[in-house]
């Protein structure tokens, strides 16, 4: 009789090094790392993500805003122009305006489950296409931004989003912080949409087991 309890499936990849040479392997979960990817799944869960970074403060002046005399902008009759009311009215100059933006909340409800579901096919979507990569780790012995670009194109990498796992060594946050197209993330702030514009995904190995942890 068989185990009642299936058997996580997992791939294994190579563990590299920063000169590119492989140091080991690890096995990644095909329930994070192996979806078939789905363009209408990640399509809301970036539009979900960019809707809930806006800011939602641009507001225009309505007639009841604008401050002034309720006075006559000019007399009724026999000026040659149109008769007018109030200075502060829409149609006039430095006036209220109509339908304008008004302070609101951008942000849209999307279900956890969707959300967690994006993430693991953007994950996934590295993985088909050959862009993810594992380092052993991430730490640097100093902040030196020029020898950390040289190690990045020894790698190929040009545009790549690097995670760790709770935190990011502080020689690397400084070495990556001014190179274009370079961007570390702890793994608590991994997303969807930075997933997807950087060409590469690079994890650290702790990464890996933490990203596990966080979406089993």
């Amino acid at each position: 009789m068989g185990d009642s309890k299936s058997k996580v499936k997992k791939m294994q990849i190579d563990i590299i090094n920063f000169d590119g040479k492989a140091v080991g392997k690890v096995e990644l979960a095909d329930q994070i790392f192996g979806l078939d990817p789905r363009a209408d799944i990640l399509h809301r869960v970036v539009t979900w993500q960019r809707a809930k970074s806006r800011a939602g403060t641009h507001a225009v002046k309505t007639v009841s805003d604008v401050e002034g005399s309720g006075r006559k902008a000019f007399k009724q009759k026999k000026t040659g122009n149109a008769r007018q009311g109030e200075k502060y009215n829409v149609h006039m100059r430095g006036g209220g305006v109509v339908h304008g933006p008004v302070v609101r909340d951008h942000a849209i409800d999307l279900p956890k489950k969707v959300r967690s579901l994006g993430l693991k096919m953007a994950l996934s979507s590295k993985v088909k296409d050959g862009s993810l990569m594992v380092i052993d780790s991430e730490k640097l012995t100093a902040a030196k931004t020029n020898a950390f670009a040289k190690q990045l194109k020894k790698l190929g990498l040009s545009s790549a989003l690097f995670v760790g796992a709770e935190s990011l060594d502080e020689n690397f946050k400084k070495s990556a912080a001014n190179i274009a197209n370079i961007d570390a993330l702890p793994t608590i702030g991994l997303n969807v949409l930075d997933i997807l514009k950087h060409e590469k995904l690079v994890l650290t190995a702790d990464a890996v087991k933490a990203i596990e942890a966080r979406l089993a």
